[in-house]
C-alpha cells in the first residue's frame, strides 16, 4: 500500500469521526483526511490537544473541523449515544469512524495484572469502540458509502507475554472488525483494521523507554491505509487487515 497514491479530493464532501485525534496515529490521520477534503470531527479526552489538531488543520486550508472533548475511559454509555444524537443533529450523517485511541498503561506478567487497570485498559481500548460503534451506526447507515476503520496492532495478531490487557483487547478489536464486518457485508459500510507497526507515539515511547524514537517513522508516514480504506478507492474491501509496515 505504500504506493497508493490518494486523489487530493479523495475525502471530499466526508464526515469522519476519529478518536484519539489529539496526538499521534489519530492527530496524523485527522490532519492527512482535512487535506483530502474531508470535514473531521476530533474526539479525544484533553481539550488542549483537539485544539492543537484543530488549529494545524485551519492553518493548513482544510475544511473546518469540530471538536468533542470526550473520556472513553470514564463517559458512562448514555454519553456515549446523547454524542451519537449530537451528530446526527449536527451532521446528519457519517461517511467514515475512525478509532485511533488506545492505552497501555502497564506491562505486567498475568499473574501480577491489576484488575482496575486492567477493566480500564479494556474499556478504552475495546468496549468504547464497541459502544461508540453502536452508537454511530446509525449515522453511517445514512451514506451510500462509509467506513469503520479500527486500529489493531501486531500484539493483537499474536499475543506476548506481559502485554496483558492491550494485547487482549487489540485482539478482541479484530474480532470485533470481523463480527460487523461479516454482519454489515450486504450493505453500503464496510469494515478494516490497520496495524500502524513501531511508530513515534507517547504510547511506544511508554512501552519502549530505552528505545530512541527518532529510529522509528513518525505517524505522517502510516496514514496511506487510512485513506485508502476512508475513500471510494477501497469500495468492496471489507473484513480486511491492513499493516502499514
Amino acid at each position: 500500500m505504500q504506493d497508493y497514491q490518494p486523489h487530493n479530493l479523495l475525502l471530499k464532501n466526508r464526515n469522519i469521526l476519529i478518536t484519539g485525534a489529539g496526538s499521534g496515529i489519530g492527530q496524523a490521520v485527522a490532519k492527512a483526511f482535512a487535506a483530502h477534503g474531508a470535514t473531521v470531527i476530533l474526539l479525544g479526552r484533553k481539550k488542549k490537544k483537539l485544539e492543537e489538531t484543530y488549529d494545524a488543520i485551519e492553518s493548513a486550508g482544510g475544511p473546518m473541523p469540530a471538536m468533542m472533548p470526550f473520556d472513553l475511559e470514564k463517559a458512562p454509555t448514555a454519553d456515549y449515544y446523547a454524542l451519537g444524537e449530537t451528530l446526527l443533529d449536527e451532521f446528519g450523517v457519517l461517511h467514515g469512524l475512525v478509532h485511533c485511541a488506545a492505552q497501555l498503561s502497564l506491562l505486567s506478567r498475568v499473574d501480577d495484572y491489576d484488575v482496575e487497570t486492567w477493566n480500564k485498559v479494556i474499556q478504552v481500548n475495546l468496549t468504547a469502540p464497541f459502544i461508540l460503534t453502536q452508537a454511530c451506526l446509525p449515522l453511517l447507515r445514512k451514506a451510500d458509502d462509509a467506513s469503520v476503520i479500527f486500529t489493531s496492532d501486531r500484539i493483537g495478531r499474536k499475543g506476548k507475554a506481559y502485554w496483558g490487557a492491550y494485547a487482549v483487547s487489540k485482539s478482541g478489536i479484530e474480532g470485533l472488525m470481523e463480527t460487523l464486518a461479516d454482519e454489515l457485508e450486504n450493505s453500503q459500510i464496510r469494515v478494516n483494521s490497520v496495524s500502524p507497526g513501531p511508530t513515534q507515539t507517547a504510547l511506544r515511547a511508554w512501552a519502549f523507554p530505552g528505545e530512541d524514537p527518532r529510529l522509528l517513522p513518525e505517524p505522517e508516514t502510516r496514514i496511506l491505509n487510512y485513506l485508502y480504506l476512508a475513500g471510494p478507492d477501497s469500495s468492496g474491501i471489507t473484513g480486511q487487515r491492513f499493516d502499514s509496515e
